[in-house]
């Protein structure tokens, strides 16, 4: 036999092995690929978010349906159908109501202004008298009633754009037919979706890719689920408890704080201001701001002690700091759709995180004993 002869197996290819360097460049890939869509698409993509949004909220029912006997087609033309429908009964309801009430501000607006002043003036004076014209002066009472009634205009003009045109910000015929029609179709397909996006993952690290999106998935769940049941009850406590104590306005305010709890603090806050203006512009005294703070104070309390840790408890890892971040950054980043994707890029970051600080607690990098002296 030739020495030249190639050698049993020779020249057949070995196992295929992906370097470190490919899988950088996939990830790396895949990440400037969901950027660049979103840079491009950004003003397009807000009803398909959406309804990706609809979709993943109604799975779970979908899913219990389903196992019921219930074909999936069916299940999620059902849920959908049962979302307009109640989303349509929410605005004939309250749609009359709020403009009526936007009606009694405008009309009534002149008189708030001045009643504001007034209060403001008084209690500036007793300001000033207690600690003497060095600390208040003329010009910072004058500042502060100016302010006043400046906020007090601005809520009047916000509220007629508002109710005169705020709807076409979000275009009419994409959030009542495009949304709507792209929810049924991917509430249908989400369990295929989902499984077609798993058979694609890189079988070495599928273990690990699948057990942090069940990471993700948990606690954005029960952030989500948590959060909209939250708003839902202060917006009606919020509502209720300002209307009945004969704030003309207490249905709208009440509504906007619960509907603005979404972000933490920022609803209860901006509710408390709002309120608290608009009684002493009504009543010209500080009866009606102290049962305005009442109410506020009663709804932080009910959300802190009861609602919170009944509806969300340990379940959700999100800080009240970091998901007020993320709203505000995606907000200025990309606007209304930043805010549809600020909580679940957060979710993955949060949980991306720990799951590195983990890793780095197991590491030699962390685990490395101190040097001691030579």
């Amino acid at each position: 036999m030739s020495d030249s002869a190639p050698a049993p197996g020779r020249g057949r290819p070995g196992p295929m092995v992906a370097t470190r360097r490919q899988r950088l460049m996939l990830t790396l890939g895949v990440l400037a690929a969901l950027v660049l869509g979103l840079w491009l698409f950004s003003t397009i993509l807000t009803p398909f978010v959406l309804a990706a949004c609809i979709a993943y909220f109604l799975d779970p029912l979908a899913s219990r349906m389903a196992r019921w006997g219930v074909p999936r087609a069916f299940a999620s033309l059902f849920l959908i159908l049962l979302m307009a429908l109640a989303t349509l009964l929410a605005l004939l309801l309250l749609y009359p109501l709020i403009v009526a009430q936007v009606g009694i501000l405008l009309a009534k607006l002149p008189g708030y202004v001045s009643s504001i002043s007034a209060a403001l003036r008084d209690l500036l004076d007793s300001a000033e008298r207690a600690a003497g014209p060095e600390i208040v002066g003329s010009r910072l009472r004058e500042l502060v009633i100016a302010q006043a009634g400046a906020m007090v205009a601005w809520l009047g003009t916000a509220a007629t754009r508002l109710i005169g045109g705020g709807f076409a910000l979000f275009n009419v015929f994409t959030l009542a037919i495009v949304t709507p029609v792209m929810s049924f179709y991917l509430l249908r397909d989400w369990q295929a979706m989902m499984a077609r996006i798993e058979s694609w993952l890189p079988r070495r690290s599928a273990t690990g890719i699948r057990q942090i999106a069940r990471d993700i998935d948990r606690v954005l769940s029960a952030w989500l689920h948590g959060q909209l049941l939250c708003c839902l009850i202060l917006a009606i406590y919020y509502a209720t408890a300002l209307s009945l104590i004969g704030l003309e306005l207490g249905l709208t305010i009440g509504l906007l704080a619960g509907i603005l709890s979404f972000i933490p603090y920022v609803g209860s806050m901006t509710g408390l201001a709002l309120a608290l203006l608009l009684a002493i512009g009504q009543w010209g005294d500080w009866n009606g701001v102290l049962w305005v703070l009442a109410i506020f104070l009663t709804g932080q309390f009910v959300e802190g002690y009861v609602i919170y840790p009944r509806l969300l408890g340990d379940r959700v890892e999100l800080h009240a700091v970091w998901v007020i971040f993320a709203l505000f950054a995606g907000g200025v980043a990309f606007g209304f759709l930043g805010v549809l994707l600020a909580v679940p890029i957060a979710a993955a970051i949060g949980v991306l995180a720990r799951h590195w600080l983990r890793r780095y607690l197991e590491s030699p990098l962390y685990l490395d004993p101190p040097r001691t002296g030579m």
